[in-house]
């Protein structure tokens, strides 16, 4: 269904516009994670302890979460929306022989790459500063499918929108709440019913919680994998039939 040469052109072509203005990327990838990580972090949480971690330990795994679900996300939405609604690209790239899931895949795996890029920032800086975190294989594993997920998210997002306002709209209604009520900077279970049940559908509550049980030692929940994963495979699916709509 994918083929390779195919979903590696559109990856590629993704990289090379990075490298173009790889200085504003850089600048955009780290600022907002950093705030976060400063106000947050040796701001508001000095001195707090919180499931009998040192604040600072708690909130940067959930801080490394949100911050591959905005790159992630956006990177792909924004550039994807831009190419399909101001400069038609898309239909170029669908005419050729590459194919719809090919180009979904390409540009999962484009977001992927700069939800990476933006967490592995932040980690350099907690390893820099001799946060005592131990980051390991798994960890990764669990950041990576976390890209993924809002990679595709943002294919699909982008495939669905008819304007501009429609995406500002799906990034306020959905990335926006996602990104303050999903245990990124506290946990779930602190929000008053119904919503502290209702926060455990979004995929990034399943990131923070995991990469944060991992932090703790305490491996990956099941829940929280079978879910991120479901997400995963829902999403990219979804995100290539609409691909493949559009070149109907």
């Amino acid at each position: 269904m994918i083929r390779v040469p195919g979903f590696y052109t559109i990856f590629w072509r993704e990289m090379l516009s990075i490298r173009k203005k790889f200085i504003k990327f850089f600048a955009g990838s780290l600022v907002m994670p950093a705030l976060y990580l400063v106000t947050f972090g040796w701001g508001l949480g000095r001195g707090m302890h919180v499931q009998g971690l040192d604040y600072l330990i708690f909130v940067l795994p959930g801080i490394i979460a949100l911050s591959a679900m905005n790159n992630s996300f956006s990177g792909v939405a924004i550039t994807l929306n831009i190419s399909k609604l101001y400069y038609r690209t898309i239909e170029e790239i669908l005419v050729s022989p590459v194919g719809p899931w090919s180009i979904a895949f390409g540009r999962a795996l484009a977001g992927c790459f700069k939800g990476l890029f933006s967490a592995g920032l932040l980690i350099g800086i907690s390893l820099y500063l001799h946060v005592k975190i131990v980051y390991t294989p798994t960890f990764f594993l669990i950041l990576f499918l976390t890209c993924f997920v809002f990679a595709s998210l943002g294919v699909l997002a982008a495939m669905l929108a008819r304007s501009h306002e429609d995406m500002t709209n799906f990034t306020n209604f959905v990335i926006l709440p996602m990104a303050f009520l999903s245990g990124t900077f506290f946990p779930p279970d602190r929000l008053p019913e119904p919503f502290s049940s209702l926060v455990m559908i979004y995929p990034l509550t399943h990131a923070a919680l995991s990469l944060r049980s991992i932090v703790a030692g305490n491996g990956v929940p099941r829940i929280s994998l079978l879910i991120l994963l479901l997400y995963a495979g829902i999403l990219f699916f979804l995100g290539g039939k609409a691909v493949k709509r559009l070149e109907l």
